[in-house]
């Protein structure tokens, strides 16, 4: 039977930690979150693993490392208000909670919506609101918003997610180019986002976050 709890520090001392995330709330929130409670049961043994792990077609629950770099690269402070998209059974939600003032997470497969709001109840995240529906209509009526956390690859943001983020706030994603990929930092202006590369990544591109394919004549 796998400890999950020693998974869970050996996660933090071999995986987090030497990728040069230092930020403690983080470091703290990746040890108290019980990964294994936010994956289907029958992935419950790789949660820990140092790499994605698919929970279905072009989804993923993203690698440690990716997950604690990109929260380290926005550093959400206490008062922030997050918009948490495509986050699965809920994990980036649940670490998120502990970060920030509070959590709308936006997941469009009514599964993952039911277990991560199952989870994050269990786990004591009552500053998470789960709502199910497109990831990429956000929740504009839950904002605006400090923060965009996107779960998953893209290689276009829609205008209407970047309409829901709070003049200065941000939105951070994993912007893939065929194999290649790049975790960017956006910050938004009153009418543009200036985006900003922090480190290689990559991830499935999330349904609905892929470019117009162009036609030439």
């Amino acid at each position: 039977m796998t400890n999950f709890a020693a998974a869970r520090t050996a996660m933090v001392d071999c995986q987090i930690r030497p990728s040069d995330v230092t930020l403690y709330p983080i470091i703290a929130a990746m040890l108290e979150v019980p990964r294994e409670k936010f994956v289907p049961v029958d992935l419950r043994d790789v949660a820990y693993v140092g790499e994605h792990v698919t929970i279905a077609e072009n989804r993923v629950l993203l690698d440690p490392r990716v997950f604690a770099k990109m929260l380290d690269a926005v550093n959400p402070g206490p008062d922030a208000l997050v918009l948490d998209i495509a986050p699965g059974c809920g994990y980036s939600s649940a670490v998120l909670a502990r970060l920030a003032a509070a959590v709308v997470a936006v997941e469009e497969d009514p599964d993952f919506a039911r277990v991560a709001a199952a989870a994050l109840s269990e786990t004591g995240a009552d500053t998470v609101m789960v709502e199910n529906g497109p990831h990429v209509a956000g929740a504009a009526a839950q904002g605006p918003f400090d923060l965009v956390f996107i779960n998953g690859g893209v290689e276009q943001v829609p205008q209407a997610i970047i309409d829901q983020v709070k003049p200065g706030g941000q939105i951070i994603a994993i912007f893939v180019d065929g194999p290649y990929g790049q975790c960017r930092v956006g910050t938004c202006g009153n009418a543009s986002v200036a985006w900003r590369n922090v480190f290689d990544a990559t991830a499935p591109v999330l349904l609905g976050f892929a470019k117009e394919q162009e036609f030439a004549f």
